[in-house]
């Protein structure tokens, strides 16, 4: 999220996590206090998500101080050690996500178990991108009908309203992530695509 109006719009379509990326590369990257200052008018509708990649402590620091969030979500190559350091430091849960292209990626989660609150599976990225995620291509959903049934996650990557109906048949997922899906290009939120994706996900939501 970059502005006030896609942050409304979500909160009012149904979201129940809403992000913020700081992260250089991506165009979706935000400054911790504007970051903060979106997030301030739905702080307790719903919950407030910190997307870092491979943040040191004092980026973390910074973020945590100016957003506040209640959830750090971590999108990079950061070790179960990494995972306890961050939790122990900032007391708060962590979703950690993994690039997924074939059913031996859903191995590499393993370690996690038990450590990080929930997880996010994503596409692997594009040969070329620097962007670990938001690149709007997605993975074999069908990978996800072997993963254990007590695994908390969130699905991710290249979900729009014309494909999450088929997502959410196939996978069941507890919990959807979408970003590039909702855009009319990168890093800008399209308010009448929003709309859309809440409305596709609430009608195969019905249906399922």
């Amino acid at each position: 999220m970059k502005t006030a109006e896609a942050v409304t719009r979500a909160v009012e379509k149904g979201a129940t996590h809403i992000g913020f990326i700081f992260f250089p590369k991506s165009p979706r990257n935000i400054e911790p206090d504007l970051a903060g200052r979106l997030a301030d008018p739905v702080r307790g509708r719903v919950k407030v998500v910190a997307v870092t990649v491979d943040a040191d402590n004092d980026d973390l620091d910074e973020i945590v101080d100016l957003l506040k969030p209640d959830i750090l979500q971590l999108h990079g190559s950061e070790s179960p050690d990494r995972v306890l350091t961050v939790k122990a430091l900032y007391g708060l849960p962590v979703i950690k996500a993994f690039a997924i292209r074939e059913a031996s990626d859903l191995e590499k989660i393993d370690p996690y178990v038990g450590i990080v609150d929930r997880f996010l599976f994503d596409a692997k990225p594009p040969k070329g991108s620097e962007l670990p995620g938001g690149n709007g291509v997605s993975f074999d959903w069908s990978l996800m009908q072997s993963l254990d049934e007590g695994v908390n996650y969130m699905l991710s990557g290249g979900l729009n309203k014309d494909n999450v109906a088929e997502a959410l048949a196939v996978t069941r997922a507890p919990g959807l992530d979408v970003s590039s899906g909702v855009e009319s290009a990168p890093g800008v939120k399209d308010l009448g695509m929003i709309d859309a994706f809440f409305d596709a996900v609430r009608d195969a939501s019905r249906r399922t």
